[in-house]
């Protein structure tokens, strides 16, 4: 094992100084792709890790989709359908690395997903991506290997998978000669799902584990045709030209090597030649590179054949028959192969390997094909198979197989069904992958690093600040009181914002309708006013300077007394001499040492559990290891279905023992009103996702610092944004008193909801029994 770590260390090393020597080379390259597309340079700015403000999460838990280009973000459309069912509450990104792809992905997948430029494979590009999108699973699609993306994805704990993964026939080679490079770096994926056995064992070949990969099937065969629509102005158009019958020309490349056939020569010469057997041909074209439209339109100009750009059409444009619409737009080629007679599949004739055939093969229209499939091994044998299109053996043979099998409807008809059969055959890899991806994002575990300059300075400060917590817990354990009835602490290992408040109310509640006469302790955080130790009776009212908003919540809730002081012991010798309880909730108890409890528990939130590292690295108050303390795990806003299985797992790493509880704040619905929202939490993003679960969609998200106390011109300022306000009770109680009776600002009124809640109050009521027998 050992020797295996310092073996991918060693790549990765190698890999990082060959990247070093080739920035030059980079740089003169991205500059040659700008001065050729200036578009290019637009992307440069996401390609170094700059994301828009917009992508930037507040909590782990989004999923990163790497697409590549146009056929892959086609791919992912069903994928990203499935993913959004699944996980309907983790933001899906998708990255592209091609102009056209990421024209594509925009127009596909705008409605489910944020689409982005992938960084460079730089560690400062993708560290900078990583931070910004915080996600529990990358995917990366086809044969995207990219080293350092894979590792410092997964040194952020994400989950790491390759899909619908293949290699093509003229790669296999060079992948295999660099299989010592290739089995390190696929080590770090957690599963790699191949398109079929043979690509499976492809990879196997090329390094990559043989338990974590599996045959998946391809996405590419999930292709739905009732999702590619025409825009209407264009279908009325067309329908108006009643053109017969209709060719179209496909993703037609160049040549790679001298002596190919160009296909973009090769469609205006068979074009030419079956327009006089066709007065009403229509050529659909569409060249595969944007680069070459504009040489496409010269070609059908030069040779005096009529046509219409897309790009350039208008409405009303005539076009005379026979004649061509050249397709120079990027995504509209999926929806147009409903109306074809026949389709030539370009990438087929000059080496350049296929492209895909399933698409026009989803609206049952039948394909033609040149020799060259190499990309898509799997597809054309199943094609050859079922005689389900026509290979044509030579460029100069096209012309005269599109003519005969434009002349003959049967064998069209006959074509077609075939191949619809075999696509909708081949179907349902988009289901099989998503059931992984889920199984690995349950699993997933994110953390991303901080950035060096805070990893430097305050990481030997997180060590000072460890270890001064272990002096105080030593020192004021020592002298610890024994309460003279039982306690139950509620706590957390963080500094605020895992909903202990609304926990210990619900806990409060409980045990009331158990019997028990509940009192809870608080310190009283920023109490300004009032005796250094304040009880009252549930159901009184209180200021909140004298008592803090968190007691006013629980008085508010009638369910125990209050008891408020920075001496928990003395406050809780009044609540029970003064308010007859017989047990005792300490609220944010765990790190509190001087007063001793019958059983701690600890709440985590499950979507954000390590909230960047220890005090000052982070805002956790004590590693995981504290859970060695732990009676009962609560994990709060958790997702109804989901396992959390990695966050159990690490739990249990430090306590095996310790029973762990599932909760969530659910919301009331609140009627639909232009409002903004304002909060002042230690996790607001809790607060956003709440308001989304009852339905709010604010104008505006305001955020203060937490147990703000709020000025009249900070309200009236919020209320000028507009017409209504939402915010949280504990907010609310911070606001003014003339803004409480405000009916313009409302509480988004939440309760707790707890899996396995008999089980858990069952621990704690044997617990706080068997404290009150043995005093």
């Amino acid at each position: 094992m050992r020797a295996n770590r310092l073996k991918i260390k060693g790549i990765y090393l190698l890999y990082r100084l060959l990247q070093a020597l080739g920035l030059p080379i980079v740089l003169v390259y991205f500059l040659w792709r700008g001065l050729r597309r200036p578009a290019y340079f637009g992307s440069l700015r996401q390609r170094c890790g700059y994301l828009p403000a917009s992508f930037r999460q507040t909590v782990p838990g989004a999923i990163w989709l790497h697409a590549v280009s146009v056929g892959e973000a086609i791919a992912a459309v069903e994928l990203v359908r499935q993913l959004r069912l699944s996980l309907p509450r983790s933001p899906v990104f998708v990255s592209v690395s091609t102009l056209a792809g990421y024209h594509t992905a925009n127009q596909k997948l705008r409605d489910s997903a944020s689409v982005f430029y992938a960084p460079l494979d730089y560690v400062f590009a993708v560290r900078r991506v990583l931070r910004a999108l915080r996600p529990s699973l990358v995917v990366v699609m086809e044969t995207e290997v990219w080293p350092n993306l894979f590792r410092e994805t997964k040194r952020a704990g994400a989950g790491l998978l390759l899909i619908n993964g293949r290699i093509s026939n003229r790669a296999l080679g060079r992948y295999r000669a660099l299989r010592w490079f290739f089995s390190g770096v696929l080590a770090q994926v957690d599963l790699l799902l191949a398109q079929s056995e043979d690509m499976r064992q492809r990879w196997i070949g090329v390094g990559a584990p043989p338990d974590n990969a599996l045959a998946a099937g391809n996405l590419k065969y999930d292709f739905d045709p009732e999702a590619a629509q025409i825009a209407p102005e264009l279908a009325a158009w067309l329908e108006r030209l009643q053109a017969g019958p209709v060719w179209i020309a496909a993703s037609t490349m160049p040549p790679e090597r001298a002596g190919a056939p160009d296909e973009d020569d090769l469609v205006v010469e068979t074009f030419l030649r079956l327009r006089d057997g066709c007065p009403r041909l229509l050529l659909v074209w569409a060249p595969r590179k944007p680069e070459r439209f504009d040489a496409a339109a010269q070609r059908l100009q030069r040779a005096g054949i009529a046509f219409v750009r897309r790009s350039r059409w208008q409405g009303g444009a005539p076009l005379a028959l026979p004649g061509v619409l050249l397709v120079d737009t990027i995504g509209e080629l999926a929806a147009l192969y409903r109306l074809g007679d026949a389709v030539f599949m370009g990438g087929t004739f000059p080496h350049r390997g296929g492209h895909n055939p399933l698409e026009p093969a989803a609206f049952g229209v039948p394909v033609v094909a040149g020799p060259h499939m190499e990309n898509f091994t799997e597809i054309a044998a199943d094609f050859d198979a079922q005689d389900a299109w026509i290979r044509v053996p030579s460029a100069d043979r096209l012309a005269a197989v599109l003519a005969e099998l434009l002349g003959d409807a049967a064998r069209r008809e006959a074509l077609g069904q075939r191949a619809l059969a075999l696509a909708r055959a081949r179907r349902g890899a988009s289901v099989r992958a998503v059931e992984a991806l889920r199984a690995s994002y349950e699993d997933a575990l994110s953390r991303p690093l901080p950035v060096l300059w805070k990893r430097l300075l305050l990481g030997p400060l997180t060590l000072v600040w460890r270890a001064g917590l272990s002096l105080d817990r030593a020192f004021k354990s020592a002298s610890a009181r024994t309460p003279p009835c039982p306690v139950v602490s509620v706590g957390n290992l963080s500094l605020g914002g895992t909903g202990k408040t609304p926990f210990a109310v619900w806990l409060c509640g409980e045990l009331k309708q158990r019997g028990w006469r509940p009192g809870v302790l608080l310190r009283g955080y920023r109490r300004s006013g009032g005796p250094a130790t304040l009880t009252a009776a549930p159901g009184s009212t209180l200021a909140v300077e004298a008592a803090g908003e968190e007691a006013l919540i629980h008085l508010r809730a009638g369910h125990a007394a209050v008891g408020v002081g920075a001496d928990r012991a003395r406050a809780l010798a009044e609540l029970q001499a003064g308010q007859g309880i017989d047990c005792a909730v300490l609220d944010d108890g765990f790190q509190h040492w001087r007063l001793r409890r019958d059983c701690d528990i600890v709440l985590i939130d499950a979507l954000d559990p390590f909230r960047g590292g220890v005090v000052p690295l982070g805002r956790l108050r004590e590693p995981f290891s504290a859970l060695k303390r732990a009676d009962a795990v609560v994990l709060t806003r958790t997702i109804a279905g989901r396992s959390h299985a990695g966050l159990v797992r690490e739990i249990r790493r430090w306590n095996a023992a310790v029973p762990v509880f599932f909760a969530r704040t659910v919301a009331a619905e609140l009627a639909a009103l232009p409002a903004g929202a304002f909060c002042a939490l230690g996790n607001p993003g809790s607060f956003r996702a709440t308001l989304a679960q009852a339905g709010v969609q604010a104008a505006f998200f305001a955020v203060f610092p937490d147990h703000h106390r709020y000025s009249r011109r900070e309200v009236q300022e919020l209320l000028a944004r507009a017409p209504a306000l939402v915010t949280t009770e504990k907010d609310w109680l911070n606001l003014p008193a003339e803004f409480q009776s405000d009916a313009r600002i409302r509480v988004l009124r939440i309760h707790i909801e707890v899996d396995c809640a008999d089980e858990l109050l069952n621990l704690v009521a044997a617990r706080l029994q068997a404290a009150a027998t043995r005093a």
